[in-house]
Parts: structure tokens; C-alpha cells; sequence
């Protein structure tokens, strides 16, 4: 057997920080294998891109049937697939027009751009975009520069111009850093990236009224929160609020890379030559998102997310009773968190790994849970037993 762990070491950029330390060579639903042919729960689903789990059926024949049909005939032309999806899209999110790209990153990328160009024309040239501290909207070199983590800028500077930052559900900071050159505000409704941090109830309407009263675009990035994974369509519709621009990802395509970007009209401002996009919008990946998006709506995806996570949420609550190294559980749907008083995060996902669940750690301190919104109560129920064995391997505390 080649050892594909050493290759990947000799051949790729060390971009990233495999700390699970498996390749996995198989997956079907909530399970993946690797190659001895080990089973795993995956409580990660692709960074909560795959959606259905994995290789679903829908998702397998949309690629079979469209990829013997047709894969990518270019912004010259119209295609089906394309317009379907945007058909979709607009209908179930109450905006108006929509752009494809080729994942969340280029979507938030497009907003940007788009918000700018909107300030140029509407609000006397403004061009600022104000985001949140410990958010995440990608790694593009605007994007690193709009996430704010300013441990990541470092190495990246001189950053692209134009972004404030501020701490997440502080509606004073918010207002006080509005001035005469902001054009937008980018935020996620609930922070991923940043540890499933869930902002008070009224945090969005006041961003929302800051917004209208300053006549300032609003940016929600649903890349991770959108499409059901949070217990509604959008994760926006929780806070009662609707953004004039909101930006799509993950589990859009199930596993399928693509993005978007919905807007109101008030916000569609691009013309012919403004943007564009060699593979974004193409045949393969829209209609694996249509069919995908359909399904989420057919079988009610979100309400099984809303009621999976409330009972996900209520075992790990169980297990916080039992186990002082749990400080919190937090979440929305099966968008989930579970906090460490210990600096314990990678040791407990490793162990959760040699028990066959695999969890994403956020070290130091927090483990974030994102598994396929078709999860059953079997699922969860096997996940929680492997949680608690993982805790009393880290912690050396046994609730008895």
C-alpha cells in the first residue's frame, strides 16, 4: 500500500493542518472509510459542504445524467441548468437577481465588489466594508484582509485597503466605526470559523436599522449558515432580518464546488464587463446544486436540522452535567460547539478520531459539529457515546 500520507507531505504545499492524520478513500451518508478500510462517523461532512452526506443518490445522478449531457459552455451562451438554479435561488430568498462562482470565498469576493461599486454610485464614492472581529470569509488575499483575525494578516501585508473591524454583537462599535466612506457591512449571522458564536436576538435588526438609516449595504455571509444548516433555509431568518446582498457556498453543492451571490435590486448594480467567471455558473455544478437545493426543500432538510441539533444539543448539555472540563454547548441547527475549560480541542478530536467520529477541532479550547443535515437520532445517539468516551480519554474524569 503507498503511503499516501508521505506523498502528500512530498508533493503539496503545507497549506493546511490535517489533524486527523487519515485519508479517507470512501463515503456514503453520515460514514466515510479509509483506506484499511476503517469506518468513521463524519461529523465534519467537508466543512459542512456536504450537505446529504456523502455521495447521496441525488447528488450521483445529477452528476451522471448532466455530466453525459453537457459540463461547461461559457458566459456566451445561456444554459439551463444556470437559470434553474437562479430561478430557485431567488424564489426561496425572497431577492431578486444572483451571480455564480466557484465557492464562498469568490462569492464574499463578489460582494465586496459589488458593495463598492454600489458606494461609488450611491453614497459619494464610499468604499469601506465593516466586518467583525473572529469572523471568517475566506483566504482570498480581500478576504483575509475583510476576516478579522489579525494573527492571519501578518505574512500578507501590504492588505487590500478599505476594511474595518469591530467586535462581534456590539452594536455601539458598530455604529461608532459607521462613518462617511463605509459603503457596507459584512457579517455572518452566526461566526463558524470563530467558534459557533450566536449573537443576541436583536443584534442583526440593529445592524439591519444602522444600515437603512445610513443608506449602507448589508452583507450576510451564509456560506456556512445558509441552506438549512442552521434549522431554517437561511440562518438570517432566525434574527427576523433580510440583507440586501447574501452570499452562498458549502452546502449549496452538496460536496459540488460552487458559490453565489443573491441581491435586491436596490444592490444590483453591476453591469456587462463587471465581473465574471470562467467556471462559475457552469452546467455540471448548477444543476448538482438544483437538484441538491430541491431535495433540502422536498424532505424539509432544515427541520430535520433544527430537531437533530436540538436533541445533538440536549445530549452534550447531559454530558456538560456530568463533566467539568465542559464549560458550554452552543448552536443552531446542526451548526454545534462544544467548549473545553482545558485547552484540550486537538487531543479530544484526535481521540475522537481513534474512536471512529471525526470532529473539527478549533484549538485551543472548542470542537465545531457540522454533519449532513440527514443525520437520524441512531447517528447522534452513536456520536454522543464516542464523545464521552473521548472526554474521559482526555480528561482522565469518569462522571461515576
Amino acid at each position: 500500500m503507498r503511503d499516501w500520507i508521505k506523498l502528500e507531505q512530498q508533493y503539496f504545499m503545507d497549506t493546511g493542518h490535517r489533524r486527523l492524520g487519515i485519508t479517507v478513500v470512501r463515503g456514503e451518508g453520515v460514514t466515510v472509510w479509509d483506506e484499511t478500510g476503517r469506518e468513521y462517523l463524519d461529523f465534519i461532512a467537508g466543512w459542512a459542504a456536504c450537505s446529504l452526506g456523502h455521495c447521496h443518490p441525488v447528488i450521483v445522478n445529477a452528476l451522471e445524467e448532466q455530466g453525459g449531457r453537457l459540463i461547461l459552455a461559457g458566459y456566451d451562451v445561456y444554459t439551463i441548468p444556470q437559470i434553474e438554479l437562479a430561478e430557485l435561488l431567488a424564489s426561496a430568498s425572497g431577492l431578486d437577481k444572483v451571480f455564480f462562482c466557484n465557492s464562498g470565498a469568490e462569492a464574499n469576493e463578489g460582494a465586496v465588489k459589488l458593495a463598492r461599486k454600489y458606494g461609488k454610485l450611491h453614497l459619494k464614492g464610499a468604499y469601506d466594508v465593516i466586518s467583525a472581529l473572529r469572523g471568517f470569509h475566506g483566504r482570498t488575499l480581500a478576504m483575509v484582509a475583510a476576516t478579522g483575525k489579525p494573527e492571519s494578516h501578518k505574512y500578507f501585508t501590504p492588505l487590500p485597503e478599505g476594511f474595518t473591524h469591530v467586535p462581534f454583537d456590539d452594536v455601539p462599535a458598530l455604529r461608532a466605526a459607521a462613518k462617511e466612506q463605509t459603503c457596507a457591512i459584512l457579517l455572518e449571522p452566526i461566526q463558524g470559523e470563530g467558534g459557533v458564536r450566536i449573537p443576541d436576538d436583536a443584534y442583526l435588526k440593529e445592524v439591519r436599522r444602522l444600515c437603512d438609516e445610513r443608506g449602507l449595504l448589508l452583507i450576510l455571509d451564509e456560506v456556512q449558515t445558509g441552506c438549512g444548516r442552521t434549522g431554517t433555509l437561511w440562518g438570517h431568518e432566525q434574527f427576523d432580518v433580510k440583507p440586501d446582498i447574501m452570499t452562498l457556498g458549502k452546502g449549496l453543492g452538496g460536496g459540488v464546488p460552487i458559490g453565489a451571490i443573491l441581491v435586491n435590486e436596490r444592490a444590483a448594480c453591476f453591469g456587462p464587463g463587471d465581473h465574471g467567471s470562467t467556471f462559475g455558473g457552469n452546467a455540471l455544478c448548477t444543476a448538482v446544486a438544483a437538484a441538491v437545493f430541491r431535495y433540502i426543500l422536498a424532505e424539509d432538510l432544515s427541520g430535520n436540522a433544527a430537531r437533530m441539533g436540538a436533541y445533538f444539543r440536549e445530549r452534550l448539555w447531559d454530558l456538560q452535567g456530568k463533566y467539568e472540563a465542559v464549560k458550554e454547548v452552543r448552536g443552531r441547527g446542526l451548526l454545534v460547539a462544544l467548549e473545553f475549560h482545558v485547552p484540550i480541542a486537538l487531543p479530544f478530536a484526535q481521540a475522537c478520531r481513534e474512536l471512529g467520529l471525526l470532529t473539527n477541532p478549533l484549538p485551543p479550547h472548542t470542537i465545531r459539529f457540522m454533519p449532513p443535515l440527514t443525520i437520524r437520532p441512531h447517528d447522534v445517539d452513536r456520536a454522543i457515546e464516542i464523545v464521552e468516551a473521548a472526554i474521559k480519554r482526555t480528561t482522565s474524569q469518569d462522571s461515576s
